[in-house]
């Protein structure tokens, strides 16, 4: 898609964890669905959800993190956002998109509680797509995860999830204790071509119903996902991000 250098636009979401959030859209440059929801234990509770979900678009640039903390405690929703808006800010500013820089980024993120003997973990998807534009006729797309949050793509109506499918592994996972590290960061860049439809789909554990689908759903079915009223509400937290353009 082609940017009209005159048009200024700009959208952000954060989940608040504290609350769900229906399955939203947002139109302009690209499409954005969002979603986000607790387990029926926690909204109960009033207990806060592990799952973060933050999503920015600014003009042709759009940045994005899913992230789910490991555990059930109340620091793993902490964690998770802590790990999450460290992420965006990252993704927002950064000049160096190599591997090795985005390790030492995350290598250099303090404890959570400042203390190195206690160890909090996450996992997380995070990623940077930078449209084409008129100035920027061929644009990119860069992906980095640990964990197994599901990540699907479609390019040109071809899923082409397959190639990430052996690197979303549940034993691996960001911490910040370096004593408690497990794997190292999953690294995709690719370019994005003008003229050519893609979709980049990321959910959490809670909406696995998706697994097995590469239709587009329509708002009402997925969140008939997210009420889950075969099970009285989600058994698992849930976080939902989809966009294409």
């Amino acid at each position: 898609m082609i940017k009209n250098p005159e048009s200024i636009e700009e959208f952000r979401y954060i989940s608040s964890q504290a609350k769900e959030q229906k399955l939203s859209a947002y139109q302009g440059i690209l499409t954005c669905r969002y979603g986000y929801g607790r387990a029926m234990d926690k909204a109960k509770l009033g207990g806060i959800g592990r799952d973060f979900l933050g999503v920015y678009l600014e003009d042709d640039n759009c940045h994005f993190t899913l992230c789910k903390g490991i555990g059930q405690n109340m620091e793993s929703g902490y964690i998770s956002r802590y790990l999450g808006e460290m992420l965006m800010d990252w993704l927002d500013t950064t000049e160096d998109w190599s591997s090795l820089g985005f390790q030492s980024y995350l290598n250099s993120i303090p404890p959570m509680g400042g203390d190195q003997e206690i160890s909090n973990q996450a996992m997380y998807i995070c990623g940077r797509i930078e449209l084409p534009t008129l100035e920027r006729p061929v644009g990119r797309i860069w992906m980095a995860w640990q964990g197994d949050s599901r990540l699907k793509y479609w390019r040109d109506e071809l899923e082409v999830s397959q190639y990430f499918k052996d690197t979303m592994i549940a034993e691996e996972w960001w911490s910040d204790s370096n004593k408690y590290l497990s794997g190292v960061p999953h690294v995709y860049q690719s370019r994005l071509e003008y003229g050519m439809p893609m979709r980049l789909q990321l959910y959490t554990d809670g909406l696995s119903d998706l697994d097995p689908i590469s239709d587009i759903l329509p708002n009402e079915q997925i969140q008939i996902l997210f009420d889950a009223p075969h099970t009285g509400g989600l058994t698992d937290d849930a976080a939902f991000l989809e966009l294409s353009w």
